[in-house]
């Protein structure tokens, strides 16, 4: 009835019950590391916000810490089921994140948040809807690849399936409306749909069909073409419109190469808006300068170099599905890290997305808890696979 952590040459081994469970040693570290620079940076970017709103400077550190803790919760409870149970029900996910989609347009029961209804409240905690959906796109495109690698590889079909599906909860998610969300989505599927064999004439005409799809989606709404306009022009209007991204730029100035101290932000106190959410990176450039925004980086490579390795064992171990879950976890956390972080720079237009781990957020820390177990339970089952066939030969350098 107990667990033991034992070294191995493939990280540490949970043992329970007679069951062994594989941990990826420099991916529990990185994980580790961001929530805890994450949290450190949450703290500081809101101590203000939280005396002003609640009369209480640690009222979004306390919650923070609240939103890890559960965070993993689910990631043990998540790395305790089997990936076959992910595969075999994940259409009916699917779906159940559908309605989740259309709960949450629903007056009432959505929560709109400056004019956008994007959240719902789920045990008492407000959970944007968008974040568990790109997980479960995820598992279900991995599952779909797995049946379907033939028609994907060698038909165009296999490129347009899933994106039926997929375009129904774009329209969803257009809705509320998350452009955001939408393009992480979307090009996450592509990407794993291009790791699986796709031709690249299917692939190519897909993105000019996507990028054709998002300028007219930018043309016909004003915010977001207004966005764009301040996007390429951040000092045109730098009081009105283009205000977010000129402090983001201020705050970067001010870092230089080592940064003010930290807790020494001056653009967080009421200048840079959304400071603990959409613009941590901004504060951590302010305060830790270039060698902290350097940090956070490297930090996010790791990860999604781990997410690919992890990706690569699964395929030599035989689990297709478990492979390209990994594939495409890890272009999930590279590319959301890489847009949240162009827009605080200003090299990508505004977009609502989090700092993955590090911003602050229930519902974000908990799903991007979750993906990551998932991750560290494909390294397991397909360490434990590839033990129970030693014909297959791996490489577990680097594993």
């Amino acid at each position: 009835m107990s667990a033991v952590m034992s070294p191995s040459s493939r990280g540490l081994v949970l043992q329970w019950r007679g069951n062994r469970f594989y941990i990826d040693t420099l991916l529990l570290l990185t994980s580790l590391a961001l929530l805890l620079f994450g949290y450190v940076m949450v703290a500081s970017a809101s101590l203000h916000l939280g005396d002003k709103m609640a009369d209480d400077s640690f009222y979004f550190p306390r919650h923070q810490l609240m939103h890890i803790a559960l965070g993993l919760m689910v990631g043990c409870f998540m790395a305790s089921v089997k990936l076959e149970t992910w595969r075999n029900i994940s259409l009916q996910l699917f779906f159940v994140g559908l309605l989740l989609l259309v709960l949450v347009l629903i007056p009432g029961i959505g929560k709109v948040v400056n004019g956008s209804s994007r959240w719902i409240n789920l045990l008492g905690l407000r959970i944007q809807v968008s974040e568990i959906f790109k997980l479960i796109a995820v598992i279900y495109v991995a599952s779909f690849i797995d049946r379907h690698i033939n028609v994907v590889r060698n038909s165009y079909q296999g490129m347009l399936r899933p994106f039926l599906l997929l375009g129904v909860a774009a329209l969803l998610l257009l809705k509320e409306p998350d452009f955001g969300a939408t393009a992480v989505i979307m090009s996450v599927a592509l990407g794993m749909l291009f790791l699986a064999g796709a031709s690249l004439w299917q692939f190519a005409s897909l993105i000019a069909i996507f990028i054709a799809a998002g300028v007219i989606l930018i043309m016909t709404a004003q915010y977001r073409l207004r966005r764009v306009l301040s996007f390429l022009d951040p000092w045109d209007d730098p009081l009105n419109s283009d205000f977010q991204l000129t402090q983001a730029l201020i705050a970067f100035g001010r870092g230089e190469w080592t940064g003010v101290g930290l807790g020494s932000s001056i653009q967080k106190m009421f200048y840079l808006p959304e400071a603990h959410t959409d613009f941590l990176f901004s504060v951590i450039g302010e305060e830790l300068g270039f060698m902290g925004t350097t940090s956070v980086i490297l930090l996010f490579m790791v990860l999604v170099w781990r997410a690919f390795v992890i990706g690569q064992l699964a395929e030599q171990s035989g689990t297709r599905f478990s492979a390209f879950l990994a594939y495409g976890i890890g272009i999930w956390f590279g590319l959301q890290a890489f847009i949240n972080m162009g827009v605080n720079m200003g090299l990508l237009p505004t977009k609502g997305l989090t700092l993955p781990l590090m911003s602050y957020g229930g519902g974000s820390v908990m799903v991007m808890c979750a993906a990551l177990a998932i991750l560290f339970r494909v390294r397991s089952e397909s360490i434990a696979a590839v033990t129970a066939k030693p014909r297959v030969k791996a490489t577990w350098a680097g594993v």
